[in-house]
């Protein structure tokens, strides 16, 4: 006896009982039976599958292998699904990423529902999931060139972050550009640099980053579609990959070509990779960013005290005043998600087994995570701390004068060996430079006030920043 509220629909497993008002069929529920782990399946995943759906029913209208009347309430069907918003959309499909690794589930998830809701909307057509929504595709190839569409539209949302960095950082830079402070190189004592300089290095490595994801996305561009099952194209219409490539690039923006060997296609997923590779890369230069403003900024009595950074939140449930510099945080434990992200994807690439990767889900699931952690978190750290930073410039120029490591500039004048004898007196009788230079009789006090001067030392002068 079939339970009250459900009904009755078979597969080539024979009968599934499924929820009498999902749009979903048999396949669909014996996913939703069987796996239950980690997240839902990425909505944008489904709106990808959805346009593949759409550029291939159109396809095979026009190539003749789908009558025009199921073709059009296929298509109609899927205009339905994607205007829906995310939340709207989400409950037709209830698949985890823990599934099958080809993604098979949620391609025939896709299936069944627009099958589903097209024969809601016209009766007696009797449109199959397999035999129309999918004809002249496989999960092996709509899959993979969803996870292409998805990641490049997330590459699209991460862009505008960066820049928008970039920007706060920038307006940084020219404002401090002949602000004179202590450089450190083994977290020890340096010559002088500006703070305009030291931000300038943080904008070229961002312009680094984002010419690097420019630069390889287009490895996003190659589509697997049209390759079906192994690769071969076996029931696939002559020319429909082609059509499906030129819809997609009109509807993404972006250029899609299927001129990619299919075997590759299904089987490696190389692209994701490295693009990913450079996602890694921009964390990694998150992390340092983040990392050297907060260090600069820590104090207020006891640290470096440089920079005065926002007070956004409350820092302690205990210790009352205290602030914490929360945005470096938030952005530096993304990016260790990345790391982490990068090492799953590695792993998941590598497993093309024979004719087909079977990690997939959690390939692009990875991904998807990556890029929007550091999209949401760049954003913050550009709007909640960089922008609200200032300079102490009078712990700055304290420090470069309290500094030993100015006595760099007297080396061409009295050698190397002289000046470190000096520096080292300095240090030992806890003196200013000047006192420990002038005390050694190798430099008179018209000299070293001629040859001494921090700004010049850091050439800010006389040179313009160089952001690329």
């Amino acid at each position: 006896m079939v339970k009250k509220g459900y009904r009755v629909e078979n597969d080539t497993l024979g009968p599934v009982e499924i929820p009498e008002k999902a749009l979903w069929g048999p396949q669909t529920q014996r996913s939703k039976d069987n796996f239950h782990t980690g997240a839902l399946m990425p909505i944008g995943i489904v709106r990808a599958l959805l346009q593949i759906k759409l550029a291939a029913a159109q396809a095979n209208i026009e190539a003749g292998t789908e009558t025009e009347e199921k073709g059009r309430a296929i298509i109609e069907a899927i205009h339905q699904l994607l205007d829906l918003n995310n939340d709207e959309l989400q409950p037709y499909f209830p698949l985890h990423v823990y599934q099958t690794g080809s993604g098979t589930q949620t391609n025939m998830n896709v299936n069944e529902v627009v099958a589903n809701l097209a024969n809601k909307n016209h009766p007696g057509l009797n449109i199959l999931p397999n035999d129309d929504v999918n004809m002249g595709q496989s999960s092996n190839d709509t899959f993979p060139t969803a996870m292409n569409l998805v990641a490049t539209q997330a590459l699209d949302d991460l862009k505008p972050s960066i820049k928008h960095l970039i920007k706060e950082l920038k307006v940084k830079q020219d404002e401090y550009w002949t602000t004179v402070k202590v450089g450190r190189t083994h977290l020890e004592d340096a010559v002088p640099l500006t703070f305009g300089q030291e931000i300038s290095g943080y904008i070229s490595a961002l312009n680094h980053d984002l010419s690097y994801i420019n630069e390889l996305e287009k490895t996003l561009y190659e589509l697997p579609i049209g390759g079906t099952a192994v690769g071969t194209g076996l029931n696939a219409a002559p020319g429909m990959a082609e059509d499906i490539a030129e819809r997609l690039s009109r509807k993404y923006g972006h250029q899609f070509d299927v001129k990619t060997n299919k075997f590759f296609g299904l089987a490696n997923h190389s692209g994701l990779n490295v693009v990913h590779g450079a996602l890694k890369a921009l964390a990694a230069d998150m992390f340092k960013i983040a990392q050297d403003i907060r260090f600069l900024g820590s104090g207020p009595r006891a640290g470096l005290g440089e920079l005065n950074l926002p007070a956004n939140e409350p820092g302690s449930s205990i210790m009352p005043g205290k602030v914490n510099p929360t945005q470096a945080e938030a952005v530096t434990m993304a990016c260790v998600r990345v790391f982490g992200n990068d090492t799953t994807i590695t792993m998941a690439a590598s497993q093309g087994n024979l004719e087909m990767n079977v990690f997939k889900p959690v390939m692009i699931a990875a991904f998807l995570e990556s890029a929007n952690v550091l999209s949401g978190t760049i954003s913050g750290f550009a709007d909640k701390m960089i922008h609200g930073m200032t300079v102490n410039k009078e712990r700055m120029a304290k420090d470069v004068t309290d500094s030993l490591m100015t006595v760099t500039a007297l080396s061409p004048h009295i050698g190397y060996h002289a000046a470190a004898t000096i520096a080292q007196t300095a240090a030992k009788n806890n003196t200013t430079l000047r006192t420990a230079a002038l005390k050694s009789g190798l430099v008179t006090k018209e000299q070293y006030d001629k040859w001494m001067k921090p700004i010049t030392m850091t050439n800010a002068m006389n040179t313009e920043p160089i952001d690329d």
